[in-house]
């Protein structure tokens, strides 16, 4: 009996020492949950208040920057209609075309000397520069040869030389229309007298073509001569 006595007793001992042992180890895991649930919030507040740091560094950083504006970008309407520099551009264009197909009339007789060398002189000008050309002063910047053409043809190649001079700064051309059938001798000088840039002509010197050509003087409208 007595040794079933002590048996019981240190079961019941041994039992409790389990139950304490389990107890602790029961209060041992709520301490660390409460450890760790603790530590939690303490990170959650750093995070928390991280954040809000951060907002209001933000917010400071840009509490005095202006919205941009938005524009509106409107494409460029193109006109049909030419703008000034153009219209002129284009103005000057058909007005040298016109210059350089001067209309020449065959109706046109001017009064000029039938006796002598055949000379010219447009009113206004210095009969000096009559004698200049006679005497051989002034050199041909340009020479036409209108040998082989036919007189429509003729004009035009002599409407497009003396549209040439103003381009070319020529003062001074020769035109050489030979004596043949008398055609375009006659007609040269008679074109010649209607353009308003022939200032004086003369039957060409020797070396120019004598009698089969005329040396002619050319107004040029920038007033530039050359040398």
């Amino acid at each position: 009996m007595f040794y079933t006595s002590i048996m019981k007793s240190t079961d019941q001992k041994t039992a409790l020492k389990a139950i304490k042992n389990q107890i602790r180890s029961q209060n041992e895991s709520s301490l660390k949950a409460k450890k760790l649930a603790q530590q939690f919030r303490l990170a959650s507040t750093d995070v928390i208040t991280t954040e809000l740091d951060d907002k209001k560094l933000f917010s400071d950083a840009v509490a005095k920057v202006k919205p941009l504006v938005i524009d509106t970008i409107h494409p460029v309407k193109t006109s049909s209609k030419l703008n000034p520099s153009r219209k002129n551009k284009k103005n000057n264009i058909l007005q040298n075309k016109a210059l350089a197909q001067f209309n020449f009339s065959d109706e046109f007789e001017p009064n000029l000397n039938q006796q002598g060398p055949m000379k010219y002189l447009r009113d206004g000008v210095d009969s000096f520069e009559v004698k200049n050309l006679r005497r051989g002063y002034y050199r041909p910047d340009l020479i036409l040869d209108l040998h082989g053409l036919d007189q429509n043809q003729a004009k035009k190649e002599l409407a497009a030389l003396l549209h040439a001079c103003q381009k070319e700064h020529a003062q001074c051309i020769c035109i050489v229309h030979g004596i043949g059938s008398y055609v375009l001798k006659n007609k040269v000088p008679h074109w010649l007298v209607q353009h308003p840039d022939v200032m004086a002509f003369h039957q060409a010197p020797l070396e120019w073509g004598g009698d089969g050509a005329l040396l002619a003087l050319i107004e040029l409208k920038d007033k530039y001569l050359r040398d």
